[in-house]
């Protein structure tokens, strides 16, 4: 039998496999951001 898919086309699997590249790549992009903001602070303080 053919494995369902969602509304998005993907399988579960497939879901699943994007799901989790996606949350590497925020945390990855969180993690720059952060130290672009300590860096920034460290140059000049805003507060």
């Amino acid at each position: 039998m053919a494995e369902q898919k969602s509304p998005t086309g993907l399988t579960e699997e497939e879901a699943k496999e994007f799901h989790q590249i996606f949350m590497a790549s925020f945390k990855a992009f969180v993690a720059v951001a952060a130290l672009a903001h300590v860096l920034a602070w460290l140059w000049r303080p805003w507060l």
